[in-house]
């Protein structure tokens, strides 16, 4: 018996080109990944044919979360061989489910988000993180492009929105949620500019 759940969460930036949608299917047909957790799909429609060749024929089952015009968009993709999701709703900025592990029997509570990139909506986002939490005893792994940090360092530039930093690391807390810490790099966004804004 194990708890290996091999997950992938990944800003797509956009579903809506063949070149992308192929790069995202051979990535997953790749892997060994038991659920993929795509965000910034861009996409209002989703198919079963569409989910299926995006996981590799691998990941039998999806959910998704329409984009609003070409902003935002979420898909969750899983392996039903290895993993049971249950109880799956949509909420404003994300999409969450209930887990069960198919061989140790193991469930936790699984929520991909996708935070607006405009700063009004921020702090709409944060509450309603605050407001899925799980109940306490269940296992929460929430992921996906938060939009936000809570630490300087994670930017390499000074241009920071303190209070938006201090509200977001409050939710994190309040939420008792734990970072899993990126390895091998600091960033993982990059504006592309000359000079590029990196976080």
């Amino acid at each position: 018996m194990t708890n290996d759940l091999n997950t992938i969460c990944w800003n797509v930036r956009g579903l809506n080109s063949t070149a992308r949608c192929l790069a995202v299917h051979e990535t997953l047909k790749s892997t060994t990944c038991h659920i993929a957790c795509l965000q910034e799909t861009k996409l209002q429609n989703v198919d079963s044919a569409f989910a299926c060749f995006l996981g590799g024929y691998r990941l039998n089952n999806f959910a998704y979360k329409p984009a609003q015009g070409t902003k935002g968009g979420i898909i969750l993709l899983w392996d039903e061989n290895s993993a049971l999701l249950s109880d799956v709703q949509i909420g404003s900025f994300s999409i969450s489910a209930t887990v069960k592990i198919r061989d140790s029997g193991s469930t936790f509570r699984l929520t991909s988000v996708y935070s607006p990139a405009q700063r009004r909506l921020k702090l709409a986002f944060l509450q309603h993180i605050r407001a899925i939490k799980p109940s306490p005893g269940i296992n929460w792994l929430l992921l996906g492009d938060f939009n936000l940090i809570y630490r300087a360092r994670d930017k390499n530039n000074r241009n920071l929105n303190l209070r938006l930093m201090r509200q977001f690391l409050a939710t994190l807390d309040l939420c008792e949620l734990k970072e899993i810490h990126l390895q091998n790099r600091k960033f993982t966004w990059s504006n592309e500019r000359r000079r590029p804004t990196l976080i």
